[in-house]
């Protein structure tokens, strides 16, 4: 992806922002919320079970975790076999937002959508903001660089849909 400045727009990726419309560009440290990743592992092993336990009653089977003499019932051990699949599909999910690694993050904020860059070089993105400043200071100031996108139109101070906390 290419972050860059040209006749008085900063381009990152296919998205354009105004550099008159940018009200402030800065680096911060973005680290993976792993509490919350935690607290969403246990909502959602807590609702599939739930579900389970719904749909055997509604099935008629009243006990739901009694074996009978005559063997088991087919629904029953299939749907247990789904919450297991469910699980570990949860578990593993978990995993990787636990052992998700923080990454130093540029935010250029504006009055509407904002964008977030990330690079492996701390140090490159602060001389990336300040050619983004001296870009909005100087209308001839031009340049352009090879980024990696975190992601777009992402509200870091608050909302839902980033993948971190701001420290």
């Amino acid at each position: 992806m290419e972050l860059r400045v040209s006749s008085r727009l900063l381009w990152v990726d296919g998205a354009a922002y105004p550099l008159h419309n940018i009200a402030r560009v800065h680096t911060f440290k973005l680290r993976p919320d792993r509490w919350k990743a935690f607290l969403s592992f246990l909502q959602g092993v807590a609702a599939t079970v739930v579900a389970v336990l719904a749909l055997q009653l509604a099935n008629g089977n009243s006990q739901p975790f009694s074996s009978s003499d005559y063997g088991t019932d087919d629904s029953a051990t299939g749907l247990w076999s789904l919450v297991v699949c469910v699980v570990i599909v949860l578990f593993v999910r978990l995993l990787s937002q636990l052992f998700a690694r923080s990454e130093h993050v540029l935010a250029v904020e504006t009055s509407g959508p904002s964008a977030l860059v990330t690079l492996p070089d701390k140090e490159q993105l602060r001389q990336l903001v300040g050619q983004i400043v001296h870009a909005i200071e100087h209308p001839t100031a031009e340049f352009a660089v090879r980024v990696q996108r975190v992601g777009d139109t992402v509200n870091i101070f608050g909302g839902t849909g980033h993948t971190g906390i701001k420290k």
